[in-house]
């Protein structure tokens, strides 16, 4: 069954999805070794994977009869985006309070 594709905000949503990508922020783990951190079912944990795998933060790679998750940077990628939009907003502004508060500054000084 296909994982229809998810808004990336949706996607780090979910607390537990969040709690993956932290514990392999750490090192790849298998499936099990992550099941282990939860009080989930291991089905449970293998569809947050799946999502997490098809929004591009995780890539599954099968090393001998393990399967490890290990984080990508393609999910993160729109995340960073979008924060840096903002970033640029906020900058933006602040500059323009400066710019308003120096010449206000300036006028008083030479009164």
């Amino acid at each position: 069954m296909a994982i229809p594709a998810l808004d990336p905000f949706q996607v780090i949503a979910d607390p537990s999805r969040r709690q993956i990508l932290q514990l392999l922020s750490k090192n790849s783990l298998t499936i099990n070794s992550l099941a282990e951190n939860f009080d989930m079912s291991r089905p449970a944990v293998s569809k947050h994977i799946k999502i997490l795998d098809s929004a591009g933060f995780i890539s599954i790679q099968n090393i001998g009869r393990e399967r490890y998750c290990i984080l990508k940077q393609d999910g993160f990628n729109e995340l960073q985006e979008w924060i840096n939009y903002f970033d640029g907003f906020w900058l933006s502004k602040l500059q323009k309070l400066e710019a308003l508060m120096n010449k206000k500054i300036s006028e008083h000084q030479n009164k």
